[in-house]
């Protein structure tokens, strides 16, 4: 479990003149790991789900001093009296009874690379629709005043569901920048039920651009598809992303 959220709503009563709780809302991410047999073979299979639960009646967070319990290995739900309880294992350190709940999730081939210090990762999952070449990122990069290069990379992962892999690197970018400046991307098609996916990578890097690059790449897919969208461990939708952090750049659409 990479975050836990609890959003409490209070409406001020007269008649008492006290604060009273009218709504309480727990958010868990969680991000796991699990090899799906697809292709006729068993490939890994990253996944970030955010499960929200509404009307939280009852809930309870324990945590022992030194013991490390954001690791989960079951979540439990039950449906009893129309609420749902939920208990984390694995010795029940967070247990939720709520009215409602829904999950979004998003998926990806495992990254055998591992994220370094000082680097930035979006990705992005279209559950229909058609992925767009790299001749389409160039051409709405020119639109948006940031023309790029592109250099194709040979897979990283033998993983079925990827389908190309490079960086995109600004054309103004000093010719002393690291042939790995820019934007790292990876493209992979049908993957747990949805068309494609898009992961971004870069470092926030004033040298090659590569921070900006990556904002301005992430806003192009979003206006341009439907879809979720995970910013670190936030879980998106396409909407959400677009009113807390598009708008950074002007497209001739």
């Amino acid at each position: 479990m990479t975050d836990l959220h609890v959003h409490k709503q209070r409406l001020f009563d007269e008649a008492s003149c006290r604060e009273i709780v009218a709504g309480t809302t727990l958010t868990a991410v969680i991000r796991y790991e699990r090899p799906v047999r697809e292709y006729d073979g068993l490939y890994a299979v990253t996944r970030v789900a955010k499960l929200t639960m509404m009307g939280v009646t009852d809930f309870s967070v324990f945590e022992q001093e030194g013991a490390d319990c954001s690791e989960i290995g079951v979540i439990h739900a039950e449906v009893s009296g129309k609420r749902l309880r939920f208990w984390f294992d694995p010795h029940g350190e967070l247990y939720v009874i709520c009215d409602e709940a829904e999950i979004e999730e998003v998926s990806r081939p495992c990254e055998a690379r591992p994220l370094r210090n000082g680097m930035s990762e979006w990705t992005f999952q279209a559950p229909a629709g058609e992925l767009p070449a790299v001749s389409w990122f160039l051409d709405r990069l020119d639109r948006a005043g940031l023309p790029c290069a592109w250099r194709r990379l040979k897979r990283s992962s033998s993983h079925p569901a990827l389908r190309w892999e490079g960086y995109l690197i600004p054309a103004s970018a000093d010719d002393s920048a690291p042939r790995t400046s820019g934007v790292h991307v990876q493209a992979y098609g049908p993957l747990d039920g949805c068309d494609f996916g898009i992961t971004l990578r870069a470092t926030d890097s004033r040298q090659d651009g590569g921070g900006r690059l990556l904002v301005v790449l992430a806003d192009i897919i979003a206006r341009s598809f439907a879809g979720t969208c995970l910013a670190g461990n936030q879980v998106m939708e396409h909407d959400e992303w677009l009113r807390d952090y598009g708008r950074v750049s002007e497209l001739d659409e």
